[in-house]
């Protein structure tokens, strides 16, 4: 497979492969770039968490905030990624889906990847530095999560729990930066992504399963084998659970059901439809996430309005 030759997760019509030129390239599938599920997937929690305490405040989310946001995840999620080829590039060249990355293909090497590790992480830094000093203090304990994650697969079948802590600490993070401190509202939301984040990265864990058990490397797909649908049920409805919890703990006004219905209603669509065999029906399934993020989004957002009950 060649540099220009698109990722077997990669849409054929990534604009990377479409639009970038060829030096470029390989850079910015190091960051998955040509991949903007994972961006929208760690930045949507911050979303959640920025919306959540709007909607405590009776306001909209801030806008500025959102901004920041959305450039220190796309910035960070291509740290991580690039970190985790790094760590995984022995694994990765075993794997189909993965031998044709950057580093493990040879288009990268590993001291250029670290390089760029570094600069993604310190432009996010600047961005973390205008933010208070109790998120300032989330962001950094975060990359202690960030690092350990690649180490998860060989010595867990649940390295998918271990992405939802750490994916889903920007719904602390954005809270923090909105408000200045951490409440329970928060803290429930956060346990509401871990679920939802263990339900997705199984279903996304689905597409490797035979290679995986090859390589030696542990997932909850390969753990939950035929189980996997009804795992992920459990998961959703839990995280459904604990989001409706955070939105009545938060005092949130009753418009937030709605679009949080259709965050439920999105969930299990997604688990009834899931087929462990069915690796590319699968990935679909993944990246339908995005939606089902930005309506937990919206469904925060529309809880500011309180009408004639106090909350929910």
């Amino acid at each position: 497979m060649t540099a220009s030759t698109p990722l077997p997760d990669a849409a054929a019509t990534n604009w990377v492969d479409r639009y970038a030129p060829a030096a470029l390239r390989p850079w910015l599938k190091l960051g998955r770039f040509d991949r903007p599920t994972g961006i929208w997937l760690l930045m949507l929690p911050g979303w959640q968490g920025i919306a959540l305490a709007g909607a405590m405040q009776h306001q909209w989310p801030n806008a500025l905030l959102m901004a920041e946001f959305f450039a220190g995840a796309a910035l960070m999620r291509a740290a991580g990624c690039a970190y985790n080829d790094i760590v995984d590039r022995d694994f990765d060249a075993k794997v189909a889906r993965t031998a044709a990355r950057p580093i493990p293909s040879g288009q990268i090497s590993v001291k250029q990847a670290w390089a760029f590790v570094v600069a993604c992480a310190l432009i996010s830094l600047v961005i973390l530095l205008t933010m208070g000093p109790v998120a300032i203090a989330l962001g950094v304990a975060s990359l202690a999560l960030v690092a350990a994650y690649p180490f998860m697969k060989r010595i867990t079948w649940w390295p998918q729990a271990w992405l939802g802590l750490t994916f889903n600490w920007g719904a602390l993070l954005g809270y923090a930066a909105a408000t200045g401190r951490i409440d329970w509202p928060a803290v429930l939301l956060y346990a509401a992504g871990v679920f939802w984040t263990l339900g997705y990265d199984t279903i996304y864990a689905v597409q490797d399963l035979e290679d995986d058990a090859l390589a030696g490397v542990k997932s909850s797909a390969l753990r939950l084998g035929d189980s996997a649908p009804k795992a992920v049920l459990a998961f959703y409805v839990t995280a459904f659970v604990l989001a409706l919890a955070a939105a009545w703990v938060g005092g949130l006004g009753p418009l937030f059901l709605p679009p949080a219905a259709l965050f439920g209603v999105h969930l299990s669509r997604q688990a009834a439809r899931l087929d462990v065999k069915d690796g590319r029906g699968a990935l679909a399934l993944f990246k339908s996430n995005s939606l089902a993020g930005l309506l937990l989004v919206i469904a925060m957002a529309a809880g500011m309005w309180s009408g004639p009950a106090s909350s929910i």
